[in-house]
């Protein structure tokens, strides 16, 4: 398995990112625990997650996935054979919101404890948070390195002009600096990133983990008419946002690149975004180990240039 370099880390990642929000969500704690082991098989040792997952659920209080990933790592040891992000910021009860230093330092030996580890390789802010300086933030994710709790950091969800001055403070203050972003990035969204933050990126040699790779699962061509909204509990709404001329367009050039290469469309739209050179590990969700295995082919399949122009083309914004 090839790898990349998170910015400038020194952290080496596959060319895929596992997204552990289905942990705890829609896999219980010992599917989860088969789908951890079969990672490390496929060679796929970056796992995603955040403090916030799953809170969304009926019942859950957030630090379900963590907990999961914890229990995953105290019954097998392999803490060093991974790579392991989380994130903080999202709201996680009264007064457990935002990046101010005191909710950074109470967040991080939260996420610890869940995870059964002393540090973090990546720790991201999950939102911008506008009520706090950067540069108090950032002192505090500063701190948090310079302690061992912490090897790198990393923003999701930052505007590219917030990105760009977060990453003027470090520099100003000789603080760290995020050497990652997670965007809402793929086939059928690209505008946002590629309008304004891939030129912030590429200028300041940022590592890119993009999330929703998969377009929730339209990019896989599960839904194509009306009817398949009933395929799942996101159908819906994945139907209503991106079953347009647009998204029927995309379906056709993943259907034509997929038929050329014996693919899957949902393999060949994460294999676009590997070839893409800011994106370093596009992340994706498995819920079976079949899903796993096809998604891990997504990382060995070559598009060639003629490829990529009929991808461009069909999802051109």
């Amino acid at each position: 398995m090839s790898k990349r370099e998170l910015g400038r880390s020194g952290i080496q990642v596959p060319l895929l990112t596992f997204g552990g929000n289905v942990f705890g969500w829609t896999v219980d704690q010992a599917a989860s625990f088969n789908l951890l082991d079969a990672l490390l098989d496929h060679k796929l040792n970056f796992i995603d997650t955040a403090d916030v997952y799953s809170s969304w659920v009926e019942g859950n209080h957030g630090g379900e996935s963590e907990t999961i990933i914890g229990n995953w790592l105290k019954k097998t040891g392999k803490r060093d054979q991974i790579i392991l992000a989380t994130k903080v910021g999202k709201p996680m009860g009264e007064g457990k919101v935002g990046l101010s230093p005191r909710y950074i330092k109470e967040a991080v030996e939260a996420s610890l404890k869940r995870l059964q580890t002393d540090y973090i390789d990546l720790y991201q802010s999950h939102d911008d948070d506008a009520d706090t300086p950067l540069a108090e933030s950032l002192a505090a994710f500063d701190a948090l390195i310079k302690e061992g709790k912490v090897r790198a950091i990393g923003a999701s969800n930052y505007s590219a002009p917030r990105l760009a001055e977060a990453l003027k403070v470090s520099q100003e203050n000789g603080l760290a600096r995020y050497e990652t972003l997670q965007p809402q990035y793929n086939l059928y969204d690209r505008k946002v990133y590629e309008e304004a933050l891939e030129k912030v990126v590429t200028d300041n040699g940022l590592g890119v983990i993009n999330f929703y790779g998969l377009a929730a699962g339209f990019l896989t061509g599960k839904y194509r008419t009306k009817a398949d909204a009933s395929k799942s509990k996101r159908g819906e709404s994945v139907v209503a946002r991106c079953l347009n001329e647009r998204g029927l367009k995309v379906l056709q050039g993943l259907d034509q690149v997929a038929e050329k290469h014996g693919a899957q469309p949902g393999q060949v739209a994460l294999a676009w975004q590997i070839t893409r050179p800011s994106i370093t590990s596009p992340i994706v969700s498995a819920t079976s180990l079949q899903q796993l295995d096809e998604l891990a082919q997504a990382a060995t399949l070559k598009l060639d240039d003629a490829d990529i122009r009929t991808l461009n083309d069909a999802s051109a914004w």
